[in-house]
């Protein structure tokens, strides 16, 4: 049986704020906003070329805005995914490595500037956050592992 993962809760303290900063400034698909009730209101919006969705809004998640830390994002070209995301005044740390060569530690203490030298898939990595504070990371993967 398949399983796809289809949906990531990501935990905001201002809707609308979220609404702007994931649909208007980094330009993601907004699929939903379904304003149920006072405390209950969910918006979704989807990565470009992604199947997988982030749901935000009122009333889903009792974890506390701007602690979800380490979603992944995976581009083919992290230079220009960067560069895209700060054309549209996005703050970006990156590109970097780990200095093991394998995923990245949490935090940044592990971190080597600059790409992967010989630009190895899934080597290089760069990171931004929402307004309040969620991690997310770019992943470059130019070709994929056998199986994947």
């Amino acid at each position: 049986m398949d399983m796809k993962l289809e949906v990531v809760v990501l935990p905001v303290s201002d809707v609308d704020r979220a609404k702007r900063f994931y649909a208007e400034q980094l330009g993601w698909r907004l699929d939903a906003d379904f304003p149920i009730d006072e405390g209950y209101r969910i918006v979704q919006v989807t990565p470009p070329g992604s199947e997988c969705s982030v749901i935000f809004g009122k009333g889903l998640t009792q974890q506390e805005a701007g602690t979800l830390h380490g979603l992944q994002l995976t581009v083919t070209d992290i230079v220009e995914a960067q560069k895209e995301l700060e054309s549209r005044g996005v703050q970006v740390s990156g590109p970097f490595r780990d200095e093991t060569g394998a995923f990245h530690h949490a935090g940044d203490s592990h971190r080597v500037p600059g790409l992967h030298p010989e630009r190895a898939s899934y080597g290089t990595f760069a990171a931004f956050a929402d307004p309040d504070g969620n991690e997310w990371f770019l992943q470059e993967v130019t070709q994929r592992a056998p199986g994947r």
